[in-house]
């Protein structure tokens, strides 16, 4: 069974065969479950003309915000700008390349592409700049609006836990775009906080099946948190 066995020993070759102007697709939503030390390997790397697709940039410190200062981002595929400066910056001067893209429609372009869909109908953005120069086509009395896919080069997820084929579980919100951008890669790469072997997952708990996977690292995680809220009672 050694041939099923997805971990390997360091970022480095987790993150081996990344080239520039390759598509990355990353799990995660702002700071909760992201890939954060696959993504500081795409730094160390050093990656050029990168597109990302991702629910957003992170902030100017951590996730994929670290990626902006070098310019390793050629164009940001995104649901939103959130808490990062120096995204929104490149973006209105134009030096980063950006497509919003609705969250609703963002999930369902990697769940799609794993699916093997290479396009669907949805009726969100239609009447908005989002469908411009796309086709509408009106079903059952509603107009829709045609949306691709999108595979990447490579996925790179955060999980919980996984044994050594793959399987993958996620933990509460960290799960977010993380099941979808595992199936979307031509290259999934996951890195987990807990690794265990085979049989000791319960099957019902896996989120994502190890078919999906083509690495997995274990790794340690700051658990950033974005932005800190502090209830009052009086």
């Amino acid at each position: 069974m050694a041939g099923f066995n997805k971990v390997v020993a360091s970022y480095e070759a987790a993150m081996a065969g990344l080239e520039d102007n390759m598509t990355v697709i990353a799990g995660g939503f702002g700071l909760c479950g992201i890939p954060e030390n696959l993504i500081k390997e795409i730094k160390k790397k050093g990656t050029q003309g990168l597109t990302i697709v991702s629910n957003n940039c992170g902030t100017t410190t951590h996730g994929l915000g670290i990626l902006l200062p070098e310019k390793q981002i050629k164009k940001m595929i995104a649901s939103y700008v959130g808490e990062n400066d120096e995204f929104e910056r490149q973006m209105m001067s134009g030096e980063l390349e950006v497509e919003l893209t609705p969250q609703g429609t963002l999930a369902e372009k990697m769940r799609a592409a794993g699916a093997g869909i290479p396009a669907f109908f949805t009726a969100t953005g239609v009447g908005t700049p989002i469908a411009e120069g796309k086709e509408i086509r009106n079903i059952n009395g509603r107009e829709y609006v045609l949306e691709h896919s999108i595979k990447g080069d490579f996925a790179i997820v955060k999980a919980w836990k996984a044994d050594t084929f793959g399987n993958l579980v996620f933990r509460k919100t960290a799960r977010n775009f993380n099941p979808m951008a595992a199936t979307a890669g031509n290259i999934t790469v996951v890195e987990v906080e807990e690794i265990v072997e085979p049989g000791q997952l319960d099957p019902d708990e896996i989120h994502t099946p190890g078919i999906y996977v083509d690495r997995l690292i274990k790794g340690s995680f700051e658990k950033t948190i974005e932005q800190r809220t502090v209830r009052f009672t009086f």
